[in-house]
């Protein structure tokens, strides 16, 4: 099996990116509990155009990492790993279990309480934190199971996108969500006229994304129907689709999320604060992430399996196929994001983001750990690639 060389670039940019996030929380976490903790925690706070500066990170630039995701999945399903029944079923599935598992879990130990609202914090998995901890195992890993995870990360977090369609909108603005709408049909009707250039996409999708930050619904949103929109035209490096995801991989990865963990890491633990963990939403979130999501994933993937909607990817096997399911509750990112949307009460969000920072780094260890154990011993050969003993083995050549 080899890999496209748009998939390479995104494997070496998540792997990167994912030790660069690592670095960023516990940078926060340490200057939010130290004596510049006032001052650290007062630069989230700087008005910046009528809101704050985190305010502009979580709603203005986090529309266009949804950007980035939204290119990312339409290019995999139309020509890239998912773009094969096949290939696309048993990672599509397993993300399906691992979404409802979790959320099954948070409500067991939430029903009929406050932090109900919580349901969906444990369903997401961070795909840079993920294929940063796969990356560590080097080239004992087979392509396959590196594109499985890769693939059940992006549709995850579609499920996260549709989720907070969903369940996190306000109350809603019928006239800015009218015109939100409008914009995106207006955006299809050019990709149909077979519009190319990517300027008029880019200037309407800024005002779809305006009416749709007043609309109730998260104006992430956007991100997501302007990544629709645009022609994909044949998916290479120089159509409109290819060209934006070469542009975007890179400042998104290496700062916008950067900056979203510096900005909703920075908890300031009190003397007490493991404590606060043991109540019904840190229990939800841990076994959600660390419990749920493994067991979801494994469920679905043996079910798929058995039933003959899937099959199982070539050289993998199922105690690799558990790792990286273990892998998949390192929730990190999209957990806090949706964590932002479920509570406004201060104490809860910091209980939340301190208890997915726990979870995750569970989950991590634990799901290195295993695949140390499941994985050969030795580089993994791979169709029209010699190792090098002295610069060790990458991924494939380009066909």
């Amino acid at each position: 099996m080899r890999a496209t060389r748009l998939f390479k670039e995104l494997l070496e940019n998540e792997r990167t990116a994912g030790l660069l996030l690592v670095l960023c929380t516990v940078v926060s976490l340490a200057l939010a509990n130290s004596a510049w903790q006032q001052g650290y925690l007062a630069i989230w706070h700087w008005p910046v155009a009528g809101g704050t500066f985190e305010y502009w990170i979580n709603d203005g630039l986090m529309a266009v990492f949804f950007l980035m995701v939204g290119l990312e999945l339409k290019r995999e399903l139309i020509k890239g790993e998912l773009s094969k029944r096949e290939q696309a079923m048993l990672p599509a599935l397993a993300a399906l279990g691992g979404m409802l598992v979790p959320a099954g879990i948070h409500m067991l130990f939430n029903h009929g309480t406050s932090t109900h609202a919580g349901a969906g914090i444990p369903m997401a998995t961070d795909i840079a934190f993920a294929i940063g901890v796969l990356s560590l195992l080097g080239n004992r890993v087979p392509l396959p199971l590196k594109v499985f995870l890769t693939a059940l990360a992006v549709i995850d977090d579609l499920g996260a996108i549709v989720v907070i369609a969903l369940f996190y909108s306000t109350a809603l603005h019928w006239a800015f969500l009218a015109g939100a709408l409008a914009i995106f049909l207006l955006l299809l009707a050019l990709n149909r006229a077979g519009v190319k250039h990517i300027a008029p996409f880019l200037v309407l999708g800024a005002v779809m994304w305006f009416l749709m930050l007043h609309s109730g619904v998260h104006a992430t949103i956007a991100g997501v129907l302007l990544a629709v929109a645009i022609p994909f035209g044949d998916g290479g490096p120089r159509s409109s689709s290819g060209k934006l995801l070469h542009v975007l991989h890179r400042p998104v990865s290496f700062g916008i999320l950067p900056l979203f963990a510096l900005a909703n890491t920075g908890i300031v633990l009190e003397q007490d604060w493991f404590h606060n963990l043991f109540t019904p939403n840190g229990w939800g979130i841990f076994l959600g992430l660390v419990v749920g999501k493994p067991l979801g994933i494994g469920l679905f993937c043996v079910a798929s399996i058995a039933l003959g909607v899937a099959a199982m990817p070539k050289g993998v096997k199922w105690r690799q196929l558990i790792g990286v399911g273990v892998l998949g509750g390192i929730g990190f990112t999209m957990s806090i994001f949706v964590t932002l949307l479920a509570f406004s009460d201060p104490l809860l969000v910091a209980e939340s983001k301190a208890t997915i920072l726990i979870s995750s780094t569970v989950a991590a260890l634990i799901g290195y750990a295993w695949l140390s154990v499941a994985l050969p011993h030795h580089r993994v050969k791979r169709p029209g690639h010699a190792p090098d003993p002295a610069k060790g083995a990458g991924l494939p050549s380009q066909p």
